[in-house]
């Protein structure tokens, strides 16, 4: 996951200021040092980490740091602050055309994963009950274009293309003129990308921007690519003026670094992060909230807008009944799993919860084969069972085991698994949302709680 050895790394740095009851100019530099380095092995670009630190030491020397009663919430609270600054300071939207449709032109290098990129910015159009168009725009990356029709089919987003064409210029204005008579609000163009920045390739996206005046150009970059993802960039700004950055792969195993000095390099925002290979897995960028992640103070907000698209309103509803009323058993807790299975790895939902350490949760992932398995041992219980009227003897759980291809070993596993969160519900049951709300902030996460491990 990006920023992991950076979030570790500073997350250290302040546990060390913490644990001082006053905090000296000295202990201020050796911090600023640790958090330099941390930057720019996270391959933040060097000009950005300079200036970076300079802005936080200025404002950490004065009085009401090295005065203060906790001189170390006061350096993270300015780091906070800057590291923000640093990467937009607040999210940035699409900006939607006055008069439809709204062209949004997807620029980018090859394997950058602008393609799929565009297919996941369309479904986001399509979920706030837009009619989004794709057009494929990429003649010369082979199968480009039926990669293109297989994302958009299955988002059941249309996608136009013009047979035999090489002739980008007129396959985007036959695509705008395509969306005009359809009533599609939201043309989005898929350009050809190459394997480096070259004369040829900026001249064919001048063109197409000259002659049909995109609304928004956006460039998809690779996370992983480090410090060339923050050159490509600049590069591709010089010569087209582009509005916006989507970010890709920083759920992958990234340093971070082109988030953070992206912003810095090019002054246009990052408005987007693809965080999986889901066609759901782009997420608006909120700087604040990525700081926060980084420096290890959650991310509050966004694990309740995850929860909100994976979990079933009138779902939740009979889950805090039964949360009520204690009477949670096996089949609510398959069906829970199976939809926090929808919001991505354990790992990552812990990320986004102050004071829970991830690192417990990393084996802990989620994947469909333990969900098969789990869902084949709570299958294979009675009806009393499941419902917990029936107590699982020693002999019931050889016939479980057997019936669902497991091991009885596999059985116990799950069974204790459902008694720790049955624990846990209990200590949620009669609070008020105030208090289950402080409650989380303190609470520790079982090692492990999710899936057994098979």
């Amino acid at each position: 996951m990006a920023f992991e050895s950076l979030a570790e790394k500073l997350q250290s740095t302040f546990k060390k200021l913490k644990g001082k009851g006053k905090v000296s100019e000295k202990d201020l530099k050796d911090a600023m040092r640790e958090v330099k380095l941390a930057l720019l092995e996270a391959d933040v670009n060097f000009k950005v980490v300079k200036d970076f630190i300079n802005s936080v030491s200025e404002r950490a020397k004065g009085a009401e740091v090295l005065e203060s009663l906790t001189p170390a919430q006061q350096v993270i609270k300015i780091v906070n602050e800057e590291l923000v600054k640093l990467m937009g300071e607040k999210e940035e939207k699409i900006q939607i055309s006055s008069k439809p449709p709204t062209i949004i032109m997807m620029t980018g290098l090859q394997g950058a994963g602008k393609t799929t990129t565009a297919a996941k910015l369309g479904g986001i159009f399509k979920k706030q009950g837009k009619r989004p168009l794709l057009c494929a725009c990429d003649v010369y990356r082979p199968a480009a274009i039926k990669q293109l029709q297989v994302v958009g089919g299955q988002l059941q987003i249309p996608v136009f293309t013009v047979e035999g064409s090489t002739d980008v210029v007129d396959i985007s204005k036959q695509a705008l003129r395509h969306a005009e008579l359809h009533s599609n609000d939201i043309l989005i163009i898929d350009t050809a990308g190459r394997l480096h920045v070259d004369e040829e390739m900026m001249q064919e996206l001048k063109n197409i921007k000259a002659e049909i005046n995109p609304s928004e150009i956006l460039l998809v970059v690779d996370a992983m690519t480090g410090q060339d993802a923050v050159n490509v960039a600049e590069s591709f700004n010089n010569e087209l003026d582009i509005d916006g950055v989507i970010l890709t792969k920083l759920d992958g195993d990234t340093r971070g670094g082109a988030a953070i000095s992206v912003r810095a390099v090019t002054n246009k925002p990052i408005k987007f992060c693809g965080m999986g290979e889901k066609l759901t897995d782009l997420e608006v960028f909120h700087p604040d909230r990525m700081a926060s992640r980084i420096l290890g103070m959650g991310d509050v907000l966004s694990l309740i807008e995850k929860a909100e698209q994976a979990f079933d309103e009138k779902k939740a509803v009979e889950l805090e009944q039964k949360m009520r009323t204690q009477t949670f058993n096996y089949s609510d807790f398959l069906e829970q799993f199976e939809q926090m299975k929808n919001m991505g790895p354990l790992s990552q939902i812990a990320k986004m919860l102050p004071g829970v350490d991830a690192r417990a949760l990393e084996n802990a992932d989620l994947d469909d084969r333990k969900v098969l398995r789990v869902e084949a041992i709570i299958k294979s219980m009675t009806p009393g069972e499941r419902e917990l009227r029936d107590k699982i003897t020693p002999k019931r759980k050889e016939r479980i085991a057997k019936g669902s291809g497991t091991t009885v070993a596999q059985v116990n596993n799950l069974i204790k698994q459902f008694e720790q969160m049955q624990k846990m519900l209990k200590q949620f049951s009669g609070m008020n949302m105030n208090k289950k709300m402080k409650r989380l902030g303190k609470m520790g996460i079982p090692k492990n709680m999710g899936f057994p491990k098979f």
